[in-house]
């Protein structure tokens, strides 16, 4: 199609840049230099491409936008502005203030009509790769041949910094292998970072890079002002059926400032007389500020009609959509308002102690097993360990390329490869499509490796389940480098995150359980390598609480809190502490900040006063300050051996707890006071 330039273009792409200036001068913080240079790309895409509806940010067939080079918010939140989302002008003069709905960088379920958190440079991007993949998915299971329901596109902003990030890297790979053709990512190539021009490390040929990954790759060389080759280029990206499209559209940063093309704009305000002879520069009265004339105005009103009308059409087809198709209708509202099918949990797996003792990796298997047939919207995958992190159910397809032979759009099951990374993001991108659960499977240890993208998933408020196998020392001959002795502590430090390890199969059952009901907050499932027996007392209800009495003793001597593979080593060593005529209670705790959710008389029943509390945790003993008066644990990393060998060579057997345990009682003995609980200074504040 030819492009039809509109008297409106000009004066609409000069306010997004004096916008944009304004916004950054009044805050006297940001980044005006990329929104200046992007205004263009901007508003065409706006005003002639994306399809959305700002009185209903949630529409389901909405084409998504992600901001990658987040610091460029200024230019989103103009845009959302002068779309009508909920975003006042006052909001854009209050950017980057205390509880503004303008913060620093994009933040989800925070403001109206972003999509995802894009603060850390390439998480926008690899998060738009699972929309796409989310969008593939749903069209492929819900669509019908009288019936287009999903055919939205995405569209990402990346810049030089998120193409150096390898989350970026790896996101880029899988959505070539996967042939995404309905996301198109549009690469401000200005040429400038923090540190100033790129050539001072970053000269590789990103085209070429993409070209590798199966990405159809175009160019746009005045992305200035020639609205004609960036709407021709956006034209072929639609066009194309097998792979997603990178357009690499060279702007100048900071346009029509003194200092375009310069570090300088990148991310400091302009100076006064920079902004008053932008203004003047583009036809605006250098004396007023926030000024968006009335012709920009009526136009993006124009646009957002034209959304609305289509959000319009797309409902009148949803609803005949159910009158021939009332069975996926109700399914696709039941996702969209994230409700669970009604008795799911019903499908869990119980245990009793007569069951044989089972790794508990094996035992989440068995409920991957059980919940996938009757929670169709579970999308699970494995970061290419899918045989050591027992992630596939038997039924699953996988989620492939039809042309490929090797699966289908439709198939529930990722093959992430070896990039836990883009794992993490895509999967937060395919929450936030809002039709998917998302489950990622890696080594406990590898998390790490994707910390980033989970990070934002608490922040985010995105529910995504990692399945973190091979969870401590109990791995083995593998060695220090594959045990996580630390990660469990960063995991329970981070707001907004449940950490799971269970000891058996009831609380692996009840780690889904949580984990599944809870639509905003990630988790973090701990499995072991190794066979652990099913626990006397044990069962989904008590675990579910995050902590629970698995031994009971009247006038205890002590205490033994634990969690996970430890827990049935602290049930023998209170056999032994018995033989000696020391009565010892023993807490499970599966999850601590489930836990700390509990009322706080629960909670001291589970941990009370009156003697002393030993943690004990193949683990880093930092965080179980808050639970146990003694902690023992790990000061150092684990050793390559036979599990057996490892847990004897680093004092974790449970002779050396009972050892531990005795020394603790008789110490508190001595001491001529009363012990209290940890918990109890919880009740004072």
């Amino acid at each position: 199609m030819v492009f039809t330039p509109s008297e409106v273009d000009e004066k609409a792409i000069a306010t997004i840049r004096t916008l944009a200036a304004d916004i950054v001068a009044k805050s006297k913080s940001g980044h005006p230099g990329a929104p200046m240079g992007l205004a263009p790309l901007a508003h065409l895409l706006w005003s002639r491409v994306i399809t959305c509806d700002p009185k209903d940010s949630h529409w389901l067939n909405r084409d998504r936008f992600v901001l990658s080079n987040g610091h460029a918010c200024a230019l989103q939140y103009i845009i959302l502005h002068l779309m009508g989302y909920n975003l006042s002008m006052d909001d854009l003069k209050s950017f980057r203030q205390l509880h503004s709905l303008t913060p620093g960088h994009p933040e989800a379920n925070h403001t109206d009509g972003i999509e995802v958190t894009s603060g850390p440079l390439g998480q926008g991007f690899a998060q738009a790769v699972g929309l796409a993949i989310a969008q593939k998915n749903a069209a492929a299971t819900f669509n019908k041949d009288d019936f287009e329901l999903f055919n939205n596109n995405t569209y990402v902003f990346l810049g030089d910094g998120c193409m150096q990030e390898g989350v970026c890297s790896e996101a880029a790979s899988l959505a070539g292998h996967l042939k995404l053709n309905n996301l198109v990512a549009f690469y401000d190539d200005n040429k400038i970072t923090i540190d100033g021009d790129t050539i001072v490390s970053f000269t590789e040929d990103v085209a070429k890079r993409f070209e590798a990954y199966e990405w159809n790759v175009l160019h746009v060389k005045n992305g200035d002002s020639d609205l004609d080759a960036m709407y021709q280029a956006i034209e072929k990206a639609q066009a194309e059926k097998e792979k997603p499209t990178l357009v690499i559209v060279e702007t100048t940063i900071g346009f029509g400032s003194l200092n375009q093309g310069k570090e300088s704009t990148h991310g400091a305000p302009l100076k006064p007389d920079d902004v008053r002879q932008l203004k003047e520069k583009f036809g605006f009265n250098p004396d007023e500020t926030f000024v968006v004339p009335d012709e920009v105005a009526e136009a993006y009103a124009s646009y957002a009609q034209r959304g609305a009308e289509k959000h319009a059409e797309w409902e009148k087809l949803f609803s005949d959509y159910k009158a021939k198709y009332a069975e996926e209708h109700a399914e696709i509202m039941r996702r969209k308002e994230r409700k669970l099918p009604e008795g799911w949990e019903k499908v869990l797996p119980v245990y009793s102690p007569e069951d044989k003792p089972m790794a508990t990796r094996k035992l989440s298997e068995a409920v991957l097993q059980k919940i996938s047939s009757v929670l169709p919207e579970l999308m699970g995958g494995s970061a290419d360990l899918t045989g050591s992190n027992l992630t596939r159910w038997s039924e699953a397809i996988d989620f492939q390329p039809p042309s490929l032979n090797i699966g289908e759009y439709k198939g529930r099951y990722i093959r992430y490869g070896v990039r836990e990374h883009a794992m993490g993001a895509i999967m937060n991108g395919i929450y936030a499509y809002g039709l998917h659960i998302a489950t990622g499977g890696t080594f406990f240890n590898f998390v790490t490796y994707g910390w980033g993208a989970l990070r934002l998933s608490a922040l985010s408020k995105f529910q995504t389940i990692w399945i973190a196998t091979h969870d401590s020392i109990g791995l083995g001959e593998d060695g220090p480098t594959h045990q996580p002795i630390e990660v469990a502590a960063a995991c329970r430090s981070l707001p907004n995150l449940d950490f799971w390890r269970p000891a058996d199969g009831n609380e692996t059952s009840a780690a889904y359980l949580v984990a599944l009901q809870t639509f905003y907050r990630p988790s973090v499932l701990a499995f072991s390598r190794q066979n652990l027996p099913q626990l006397e007392g044990s069962t989904i209800e008590k675990a579910a609480k995050g902590g629970y009495v698995l031994v009971e003793e009247q006038d205890a001597d002590l205490t033994l809190v634990s969690t996970g593979s430890e827990v049935s080593i602290c049930l023998n060593a209170v056999k032994k502490l018995k033989e000696q005529g020391f009565k010892t209670r023993v807490v499970s705790m599966p999850c601590f900040s489930v836990f700390d959710s509990q009322p706080i008389d629960y909670r001291l029943s589970v941990l009370p006063s009156g003697h002393p509390i030993l943690s004990v945790e193949a683990y880093s003993t930092l965080g179980w300050g808050r639970y146990s008066h003694v902690h023992h644990g790990l000061d150092k990393f684990g050793t390559s051996a036979p599990y057996e060998e490892a847990y004897k060579n680093l004092q974790l057997t449970d002779v050396d707890i009972a050892d531990r345990a005795l020394k603790v009682v008789d110490f508190y003995k001595k001491q001529d006071q009363r012990v209290l609980s940890p918990l109890i200074f919880e009740t004072i504040l």
